[in-house]
């Protein structure tokens, strides 16, 4: 039972980083569609106000997480940040010539952090930090 609670923080914790990605890059999409750049390229607005949602997005996610965990909270949280580096990582190899590398390499740390950023202050808010 145990190990079927971690899962599923584990897995709200991602739906919600993802929801909130993909509602905000549809809106950003919506809002300002010259953002994208001519053949998927995106032109810097887009890809430093995408960085910034993103992190908040995983800040997010993290959070959940160790909101939903009974026990180790911060575990799960590492464990969600171990996921979504390596789910990050192939994504910048599926990309790659698509967008530039700094781009790639900087949204392969964003992300992690944030979710450790995340899980954090959910441990302050339960007076653990």
């Amino acid at each position: 039972m145990v190990i079927l609670h971690a899962f599923l923080a584990l897995v709200a914790g991602f739906a919600t980083m993802a929801l909130l990605v993909i509602v905000l890059t549809a809106l950003l999409a919506k809002l300002t569609p010259g953002w994208v750049g001519d053949q998927g390229k995106p032109k810097p607005a887009y890809i430093f106000v995408n960085l910034g949602y993103s992190f908040i997005a995983a800040a997010a996610g993290g959070y959940v997480t160790a909101w939903a965990s009974v026990a180790n909270p911060l575990i799960h949280v590492l464990a969600l940040g171990i996921v979504v580096l390596a789910m990050s990582a192939l994504s910048a190899l599926q990309s790659r010539g698509k967008q530039p590398v700094w781009y790639a390499l900087t949204l392969l740390a964003v992300t992690p952090l944030g979710v450790l950023a995340g899980g954090l202050v959910r441990l302050r808010v339960l007076g653990i930090l």
